[in-house]
């Protein structure tokens, strides 16, 4: 290496000492200054966010009380709602008790259900969203005033469907022979009914301690 120094003359010399420092300048400039900017940078913005970050986190704090007062009115909202769900330790007693409640209502208002299907319970939270869909007949009237007892009923019921079907038949038109009189019926529907009850696995009165038992029979 100093013999090939040595060779060289005084110009190209110069030339490569000059281009040493000019790679000695970019590799400083991208390995050394570079990642020291931005590490620089990113401080500034972490300083610049802090009192902002600082700031909200004090207004959650001065806002405790009234969240936590939020809190217990929702859990209070739902244990009110408590005696509007459906009863049954499954989503098969529950459905169960759907029907009950919607054929007492038909019956109450003079419609006539058809059929009744149960649908697939679907999950809401910690509830069960159960659903039933009824084929009913019955007169204009009739219809409507079941639909008002459903919306205002004292089970948290809702209507999620509902297709209607004109069975009018023009005056003077002639009744099949060999169809039973039946009353008169003007309308066919397709009701979808739901209600909400207690997810399985839910929490459940808390089980007596078997060591209480053994006592108790001692």
């Amino acid at each position: 290496m100093s013999n090939f120094w040595r060779r060289l003359a005084k110009r190209e010399r110069g030339l490569v000492i000059l281009t040493a420092l000019i790679l000695a300048v970019f590799v400083a400039k991208y390995a050394v200054i570079s990642p020291f900017l931005e590490r620089r940078e990113w401080v500034k913005n972490q300083l610049d966010s802090q009192p902002q970050l600082l700031q909200k986190n004090l207004r959650y704090v001065g806002q405790k009380d009234a969240l936590l007062g939020a809190l217990e009115a929702a859990r209070a909202q739902i244990k009110t709602q408590e005696p509007k769900l459906l009863t049954g330790d499954t989503p098969s007693v529950s459905a169960s008790d759907l029907q009950e409640t919607v054929q007492a209502m038909a019956t109450r208002e003079g419609t006539q259900v058809i059929t009744t299907r149960v649908l697939n319970p679907e999950p809401s939270g910690s509830f069960s969203k159960i659903g039933i869909q009824l084929e009913i007949g019955g007169q204009i009237q009739q219809i409507a005033n079941l639909i008002r007892g459903i919306e205002n009923a004292p089970k948290l019921l809702i209507i999620d469907e509902i297709n209607v079907r004109s069975l009018f038949r023009p005056i003077g038109f002639p009744q099949p022979q060999g169809v039973p009189q039946v009353p008169a019926q003007n309308l066919r529907i397709s009701l979808t009914v739901a209600g909400f009850a207690r997810a399985q696995g839910a929490p459940s009165p808390k089980a007596e301690n078997p060591n209480d038992q053994s006592r108790a029979g001692t």
